[in-house]
């Protein structure tokens, strides 16, 4: 690609990158490529590179296959790193660095650590405030997500050990995440700001139940994978308690957010997976591990939540007594 004075690809400096930021997305989670479109602008294109960066740490993690423990580590103090001093031509000697051996086959991955400068510039365009919290929550991550590699084999996955082991896992991973959120949402919106403490007090439990659910609908390929993220030590029973205490949590931070006035976007983007997950544990409770929701009834409580909100309902009223 010809390159500009600033480092950057031509490709992109003409507003394109918004484009490639989106197909990125959407190439790397369709659940993220429906929800976020839902928020207001320029909400929506924050939350959209943050994801991004959030899915090139977890691709390090992940990469349990292809590279070893010591690898992954490496990468991810990298990472971390890059963060800390954000550049596009620091990015683009660690993508071609990390692409040598890629981390995974997944084709979507590989092509997010490729455009890692592109995601790393738009960051950089970010006002001030918004930069400093993508960044430093996504650094948080990263170096969590180190403390869990290194505690695992060279070669190979980590097993957790108890129930506290997965809430300190599902923090790291899916936790932080919420906070960060939450920041950003605080720093976009004023008429949210009179209850940012409520918000920041259930933001941890939100990411971590929509976690949770993740953990209980894929143990049992996980298990045959070796990831024991299920603490073999732990009674499941306990696990759904902890889900579903959780996604009680952020259902009372959707209602919060409703309570407030907050945009409507908004509160669309948080409580359709809070209904989306409640839906799912019950299903995986019932049916097992593996079980999934159809594709219709997904589209069903997407359209519940909507009405909801459209005509100004608590937006859990009609779907508490209605999971699939």
């Amino acid at each position: 690609m010809t390159e500009t004075q600033g480092g950057e690809s031509k490709a992109f400096a003409d507003g394109s990158r918004e484009a490639l930021l989106h197909d990125l997305l959407e190439r790397t989670s369709r659940t993220f490529a429906l929800a976020i479109p839902l928020l207001p602008r320029p909400v929506d294109r924050q939350v959209t590179t943050a994801y991004l960066l959030f899915r090139i740490a977890d691709t390090f993690e992940d990469a349990t296959v292809l590279w070893t423990r010591e690898h992954r580590l490496q990468a991810l103090g990298e990472f971390a790193e890059l963060l800390e001093s954000p550049s596009i031509d620091g990015a683009r000697r660690l993508a071609d660095t990390w692409l040598e051996t890629a981390p995974t086959e997944h084709e979507g991955y590989v092509d997010l650590l490729r455009h890692t400068p592109e995601v790393i510039a738009d960051l950089l365009g970010m006002p001030e405030g918004v930069r400093e919290v993508m960044a430093r929550h996504t650094r948080r991550t990263a170096q969590g997500m180190s403390g869990f590699v290194r505690r695992s084999p060279p070669v190979g996955e980590i097993e957790l050990s108890d129930l506290e082991d997965l809430k300190a896992y599902c923090y790291v991973v899916a936790g932080i995440v919420g906070e960060m959120l939450t920041d950003l949402f605080l720093l976009a919106f004023e008429s949210i700001r009179s209850v940012g403490l409520e918000l920041r007090e259930r933001a941890a439990a939100f990411g971590e139940g929509l976690q949770l659910v993740n953990v209980l609908k894929d143990s049992a390929d996980d298990r045959r994978e070796g990831r024991i993220f299920v603490p073999l030590s732990t009674d499941r029973a306990d696990v759904f308690g902890l889900a579903r205490g959780d996604l009680a949590r952020a259902a009372e931070y959707c209602r919060i957010l409703q309570r407030v006035g907050a945009p409507r976007g908004v509160t669309a983007f948080t409580a359709s997976p809070v209904a989306l997950a409640r839906a799912a544990l019950d299903r995986i409770e019932r049916d097992g591990p593996g079980a999934k929701l159809t594709r219709p009834e997904v589209l069903s409580l997407h359209a519940k939540v909507q009405a909801a909100l459209a005509v100004g309902r608590p937006v859990f009223s009609e779907l508490a007594e209605e999971t699939p």
